[in-house]
Parts: structure tokens; sequence; C-alpha cells
């Protein structure tokens, strides 16, 4: 079953012309219609653009061209990520039909790999969400257990590679939004440094936070995919000078446990956590206890920055250059802007009108400043800790994942499951979730890894150490 292999199986399949890349992606087709109606990741199926460009691909092959590191791979792209002639709605109805004239520079990157864009995978509203709940296509589900959320924001990323639909899918992660569905449904998820991967086609929520990261099965395929799509963009000026490449090796470093990640985690989670510390101790990584004091001010500090920004970039949606028709009759603007801004969902309205407060001149100083001045604080702290650790390990989510429903109505709940995924972007730093096991009934553990800025070399070395030998299971019967 061809579905089943990882990015690098089927790259070297496709190359060593095992088989084509257009038998492969039939495979993959197949399973999207067996297996979407139970989780309902994907938005948008692009089942005929997917086989044209995988026999276009074959035919390159057979005429003895060169093919990319990522032949033949199938990967869905967030649907907050512009694809040329794909649609890309962010699941909202404020973008209702819209389709892109370009695409994405990491999805035209990763096009020019060999990949092969099988579809749009579902996401919260704008990626203002950590469950897939918040999305006018319905919530996705996780598939190791359906009756549960998948995390979020990027759901439908995390639940079509582990539900087999896909070898590869592109995330975005604002505050853990790649990171905690990885965590939520055993798969390996990452966010970049800020500036390694160009911002150029992402739908914004939070300029000075968010990153493209990718979600895979390996940490090997993982890093494949960021060196495919790394690197300075003319398009994007936030982007690094460079071309970054990585080869996975097993590497004994300094790995530092922050205690105030565990202290609070759900008990399975943190027995989880101590057994990956006991592991990476084995294979002659040097591990201590560290502390960072000020991460109980990040949670607060994150939505603070992120509600401003996202109140920011969502004042554009207006209805008027693209979104849904509503015929005005008697158009007044005032009231014609205000009617159709309420079509927001409401987890939108909430961020967009607590951000204007924040902003406001009378509290501009009393929150935001403040907020920025805790931002500083988390990244001298990080910076002082990477002087005596390589990496900083922690569980990616507090908790296990919960039935769907049992969070929505209260949003502070909802808030405080990020706590230990925002400070790597309010510091940005990289950091990885990868699977460290199960709880007594089968929910998904992730551990999460942070290193310094612009050091996933050695992020990817701590996190492949510890996977080659947990050796966890990574894909449900579905």
């Amino acid at each position: 079953m061809l579905y089943r292999l990882d990015a690098s199986q089927v790259a070297n399949g496709v190359k060593n012309r095992e088989f084509s890349a257009e038998e492969y992606i039939h495979q993959i087709l197949e399973r999207i219609e067996v297996v979407e109606p139970k989780v309902n990741a994907l938005v948008t199926v692009n089942s005929k653009g997917a086989v044209e460009q995988a026999r276009a691909l074959d035919k390159k092959i057979r005429d003895g061209e060169a093919a990319g590191p990522l032949a033949g791979v199938a990967v869905s792209i967030k649907d907050n990520i512009s694809t040329k002639g794909i649609r890309t709605t962010c699941a909202s109805k404020m973008l209702d039909g819209y389709v892109p004239p370009y695409d994405a520079t990491v999805v035209k990157r990763l096009q020019d790999a060999g990949a092969i864009v099988i579809g749009k995978a579902n996401l919260d509203e704008f990626a203002m969400g950590s469950t897939t709940e918040f999305s006018r296509n319905g919530p996705t589900r996780n598939p190791w257990d359906i009756s549960r959320v998948p995390g979020g924001s990027s759901g439908g990323s995390a639940a079509s590679v582990a539900a087999l639909e896909c070898a590869i899918s592109l995330g975005s992660d604002t505050g853990g939004s790649v990171r905690c569905p990885a965590s939520f449904c055993s798969v390996v998820g990452l966010k970049p440094t800020y500036g390694l991967v160009s911002r150029y086609g992402l739908i914004s929520y939070a300029n000075s936070l968010e990153q493209v990261g990718p979600v895979g099965r390996t940490v090997a395929d993982v890093a494949a995919t960021l060196a495919a799509m790394a690197g300075q963009d003319d398009n994007d000026h936030t982007t690094a000078p460079g071309k970054p490449s990585y080869l996975v090796s097993k590497m004994p470093l300094r790995v530092g446990l922050v205690k105030e990640f565990v202290e609070d985690a759900d008990p399975k989670v943190s027995k989880i956590v101590y057994s990956a510390y006991d592991t990476l101790e084995k294979e002659g990584c040097r591990c201590a206890e560290a502390s960072m004091p000020s991460v109980q001010y990040a949670l607060a500090s994150y939505y603070t920055i992120a509600m401003a920004e996202a109140s920011s970039n969502l004042a554009r949606y207006d209805n008027v250059r693209y979104g849904f028709d509503m015929s005005p009759d008697g158009y007044e603007w005032n009231s014609y802007f205000a009617k159709s801004r309420s079509n927001f969902g409401e987890e939108v309205k909430r961020r967009i009108i607590t951000g204007s407060y924040v902003l406001s001149s009378g509290y501009y100083g009393k929150y935001y400043l403040k907020a920025q001045q805790v931002r500083s604080l988390l990244r001298r702290e990080l910076k002082s800790l990477f002087t005596q650790f390589d990496v900083l390990i922690g569980p990616t989510m507090p908790i296990l994942p919960f039935p769907i429903g049992e969070k929505v109505d209260d949003p502070l709940k909802m808030y405080l499951v990020d706590v230990d995924t925002v400070v790597a972007n309010l510091a940005g730093i990289p950091a990885i979730s990868v699977p460290a096991g199960f709880s007594n009934n089968n929910l998904p553990i992730g551990l999460q890894f942070m290193a310094d800025e612009f050091s996933e070399q050695t992020m990817f070395d701590a996190a492949y150490t510890f996977e080659s030998v947990a050796k966890v299971q990574r894909s449900p019967d579905l």
C-alpha cells in the first residue's frame, strides 16, 4: 500500500522507478475517499491537478531529467496558504470562493522540489483556535479517536498526515498551531525560527509571531521539507539570508527539562515526558532540570500581542474586493461594512474586539506595551538557558486530546492549552513536537524540543535521537 510510505520512501521509490508518481497519487486519492468522511481533514481535494502533476513528473523521470528531493510526495496545504488556481478560504465565509492568482513561496518551492499538492487542509477560521472546531467547514476529527479534537489551528494538516491522506502537510504556527495538532495526532510538527521561511502568500493573522511549518511522520521528512522551502525570499523582507540544508543524525547533547512545563501538566502527560527524559539520558545526553520563571506571564503576553495584530490584519476584510455577495439594497458604507463583518465567526470576532481594545489609547500602555516587555524578558531568559543547554524539552500540550465541544464555550480554558507552545513564538525560536507515547486509553502525547535561533540542525539531531529509540507508532486504524 503506497499511501503508507513516508516522504523519503515515496521520493526514493519514484526516482528509482519502483513505482510511478501517478500510481502513488491514485492510491492517495482512494485513501482520501475512504477516510475523509470520518476525519474531515481536507477542505478541497485537488484530484485532477494532482494526477496531472504526477504524470508530468513521471514523464520528466522517463526522459532522464533530474527529479527533486520530494519527487512525487503528496502534500496537503493549510487553507490559509495561497495556492494558484485552488480556492483558499481560511475556513471563513469572508473568503468564500476566493481563488488566488499566485502560489505562496513555500508552495512554489515544494512543487519545484517535486512535491504534489493533493488538497487544502481544514483549520480554525483564519487560524484562530486550538481545536479546528472554529471552521466554516465543520470540525476536523482526531484520527485516533474521532470523538475528540485533533488540535489546532492546523488540525486538518496534522489529521491528514496521521490518517495517511498525504505524507507531508504545511501548516502555520502562530502560538502552537502546528505543534498542538502534531502532538494530539501523533505526528511530527515544526515551527521554524522566525525569518527562516517566507511568509509570502500566507494570509496574515499575527505578523510578528507566525511561521509556516511542515508536518510529517518522521523527523527526517520534516527536515527535508524545511530544507526545500526555507531560505531568503525577495517577496518577504523578514527572511534571513542563506539557503539551509539538514542531515539528521543521533547526537548526545545537553538537554534541559523546563520544570514549569511539567509541573502543571496532566500526570499522564508528565509521566511520558519524564520517560522521554530518561530515554535521552540513556542515549548519552547530559540532562538536567531548567527553569523559566517568566513562563507564567507568557500566555497573557502572547494573546495580547496576537489579538492586537489580528485586529489590524483583519481590518482589510470588507466583502468588497472578495468574499460572498450580499447584494446590498440601498448601499451605505458604514452599515454595509458592519453587516459584512458580522459574518466572521464568533472566535474571530472575539479576537478582533479584544485586539482593538488593547490597542486603544487608554489601554495601549497598560496591556500591549507590557506584553512586549514580557516578550523581551522571555527572550533574555532563553538566551541565558541556551548557554547551558543545546535544547530545552517539555510536553507539547499539557493535556490529552479532549472531546469535541468540551471547551468550545469557554475561551479561557481553550487559551490555556497553549501555555507550553507560545514561548517559542514570542521568542522567535524553533520548536518541534515529536510523538512521545500514549495514555492508557491510547491518546497521543507529544514531546516538544526548543533550540536557539537558527539552530534547527541541533534540534533535529536531538529530536531524531529520541525518535530513533522511542519508535512511537504514528498511524491509527481507520
